[in-house]
């Protein structure tokens, strides 16, 4: 039988996960503040590397309060951000067998959603994909779409299952992890070093910053401080895991991370989740974090 999603931050990450799930069959229910006309009439336009397809929700909605259904999973996909109001907006739409499923960046960031909603199930999901919305209803798909998650809360996992079987259904690529805590410390390894360098480097995507050993010894010593301050979480990785995230990024196609994207449009950017948090892990474990603390206090009053 199909579930409902309800996708709150229909951005272009919450926009293709549903449209994935919608082609397997599930009902996929958008709340758009601004665009909700537009995409009810043409749906989504979907421009992908793995085949261009539309995407029509199962309903668009406009306003919360507005939602009449009884869904299955709410997918938070907003960007992690403090006027952002994510408990609040939940409470609206939530009911007592809702699983949340929560994609974003950043380190301790379920906390508020599990302590408010402690008797549902909590998935805690990072998408490791390149994608853009290049219009209120043209999502571009460049590059991956691999998403990992684990239950956050340890409640029952049939709804963890559900999601997993239907996004292998879709034909992406999962792995549906038992530390989902380590997953988030280890892709912060990269998130926590390459997002604010690009911007306080003076603007530079990835391969302009691996262009200067300066920058590449300084993205090591942020990247070392990450993986120190995980092993006090808990979470051990190998001990070549900061060499394998600088190989990996030379490989890749210049990029401009989402930090510097919004710092370029002007939008807020995910300071706190992605290098506050940690910060703040790091204080209350009284451990010396000099080049994270640095850059944190740099990018902070930009």
């Amino acid at each position: 039988m199909p579930k409902k999603y309800l996708i709150i931050g229909a951005g272009a990450i919450g926009t293709f996960y549903g449209s994935k799930l919608s082609q397997v069959g599930d009902q996929i229910i958008i709340w758009s503040r601004n665009d909700s006309e537009i995409i009810a009439k043409n749906g989504y336009k979907i421009k992908s590397y793995m085949g261009d397809y539309v995407f029509n929700p199962y309903l668009v909605i406009k306003n919360l309060h507005d939602l009449r259904e009884d869904i299955d999973f709410i997918i938070v996909s907003t960007k992690v951000l403090p006027d952002i109001d994510i408990v609040g907006l939940i409470s609206k739409v939530i009911k007592k067998n809702t699983a949340i499923i929560i994609i974003q960046n950043g380190i301790h960031i379920e906390k508020n959603i599990a302590d408010k909603f402690s008797s549902n199930q909590i998935i805690s999901a990072l998408a490791f994909i390149g994608v853009s919305r290049t219009n209120p209803n043209e999502i571009n798909h460049q590059e991956y779409g691999k998403l990992i998650f684990g239950n956050y809360n340890n409640i029952d996992s049939i709804a963890i299952n559900y999601f997993a079987n239907s996004l292998e259904k879709s034909g992406l690529e999962i792995l549906l992890s038992s530390n989902i805590l380590s997953e988030r410390w280890k892709k912060l390894i990269w998130n926590g070093a390459f997002n604010p360098l690009s911007v306080v480097l003076g603007k530079k995507n990835t391969q302009q910053i691996l262009e200067n050993n300066l920058a590449i010894d300084l993205a090591k010593n942020i990247m070392q401080e990450i993986v120190m301050l995980a092993k006090h979480d808990g979470c051990k990785f190998e001990n070549d895991i900061i060499d394998k995230n600088i190989l990996a990024t030379k490989k890749m196609l210049p990029y401009k991370t989402s930090m510097l994207l919004d710092f370029e449009a002007n939008r807020p950017m995910e300071i706190q989740a992605i290098i506050g948090n940690a910060v703040k892990f790091a204080q209350s474990k009284s451990l010396s974090i000099p080049y994270l603390s640095t850059i944190y206090a740099i990018i902070s009053n930009l």
